[in-house]
């Protein structure tokens, strides 16, 4: 599992670390760390509906931020729990450009073990940073 969650970060909410050797292998642990905070068990949300996500901005830590931002959207717009199953970073123009595929189905108390609801990702301590092991995000999630 490719992301832990910080136990002395904040006593309101919940933070984590998600890593990768790429940006992409980042952001996906970074959202399956955010929507784990949501359901106790990830392989209990079936892909039966799909999203193609997209994003852009200056930089990288912005772009991640939109991004998890997004799965949270989906969560309270439409009751949908995403995984996202393709996700690919370029930068162009001075921009970094996200494109994503998620996929996942209506949340369902019967069949989906519920942890806590997850309001916004926040900007306290937020950070992307390249490491000598790759990738590395600090998030902390207002629950």
């Amino acid at each position: 599992m490719p992301y832990r969650y910080l136990e002395d970060v904040a006593t309101a909410d919940i933070a984590f670390e998600a890593w990768g050797e790429t940006l992409e292998q980042m952001f996906k642990a970074s959202a399956d760390a955010t929507i784990n905070v949501m359901v106790e068990d990830l392989d209990a949300i079936a892909p039966s509906e799909r999203k193609v996500l997209s994003f852009e901005d200056e930089t990288l830590d912005m772009l991640l931020f939109q991004f998890l931002q997004e799965l949270i959207f989906y969560k309270d717009a439409e009751n949908l729990l995403l995984r996202v199953e393709g996700l690919s970073i370029s930068k162009e123009n001075n921009r970094f450009v996200c494109t994503a595929e998620a996929r996942g189905e209506k949340a369902d108390a019967e069949k989906h073990a519920f942890n806590v609801d997850i309001k916004a990702i926040t900007l306290h301590r937020f950070g992307v940073k390249e490491t000598a092991r790759g990738w590395e995000a600090t998030v902390v999630l207002d629950i």
